[in-house]
């Protein structure tokens, strides 16, 4: 969500014109969820961005009347999984040293800040038609940046130039986005976020459950994901090794 938070912004304000390079992230496209001091949204230049983990139900309703257009960005759970774990556990307001086999019967469950997964994609998915959407995948993003920014141009009807393109393409690789601290969340304070543990934005790799998950709990998470979203027609890259091999 980070990241196509500063891609968008990148998009609209044309690789940072205006001076947008020395404003956060959370101030150029906002969060509609979380209090910043009284914002006034309405005063916001058109066209206003903003930022949502809601599930569907909980947003503005006028959206359902395609009164606005949203970009909805799903990672394969897995890694979802493994990123939440590492984020819950520099986040002061979570229960702190949380160990990683009861993180992910929680986060499997539902029983994690945000609700289920599960829930939230088939709920997005689902009730698409109520809205003017665009899906995107992160897996996707990593494998071919330029062409999802592209993708996202279109969608939202702005028209840049190669060279604008290329800018936009640069400044939102991972790199760029670890190394910008207003657009990797430097700024949050110590009660939200504990930077001696880690940094907001980690690795940004496809496939890293690898690294967390035993066969036992990826087999029984493959279950589970067969139970709750075996009949949609979502398709998941799950390693893009694995995928570039194949």
């Amino acid at each position: 969500t980070v990241w196509t938070q500063q891609i968008v912004s990148l998009i609209v304000n044309e690789g940072h014109r205006n001076g947008t390079e020395h404003v956060e992230n959370i101030l150029r496209v906002p969060w509609i969820e979380y209090e910043l001091g009284n914002a006034d949204f309405k005063s916001r230049p058109s066209p206003r961005l903003f930022t949502s983990h809601l599930p569907y139900y909980l947003m503005p309703k006028d959206l359902r009347f395609r009164m606005g257009k949203i970009i909805y960005v799903y990672r394969n759970p897995k890694d979802v999984l493994v990123s939440y774990y590492h984020f819950y556990n520099l986040n002061p307001k979570f229960k702190s040293g949380i160990n990683w086999e009861i993180f992910t019967e929680r986060f499997i469950s539902g029983k994690v800040f945000g609700g289920s997964w599960f829930d939230h994609v088939r709920g997005w998915y689902t009730h698409k038609e109520d809205f003017n959407i665009l899906f995107v995948t992160y897996e996707e993003m990593k494998k071919d940046l330029r062409s999802a920014v592209l993708k996202i141009c279109k969608f939202v009807g702005i028209t840049l130039n190669e060279k604008a393109i290329d800018i936009v393409v640069e400044k939102a690789t991972f790199k760029n986005m670890k190394d910008d601290p207003l657009a990797n969340y430097k700024f949050l304070t110590s009660d939200s976020i504990d930077h001696s543990k880690g940094d907001f934005v980690r690795k940004g790799i496809v496939g890293d459950w690898k690294n967390m998950m035993t066969v036992a709990q990826s087999e029984m998470f493959d279950k589970v994901y067969k139970e709750k979203m075996g009949d949609l027609p979502i398709t998941f890259v799950w390693d893009l090794n694995e995928e570039d091999a194949s």
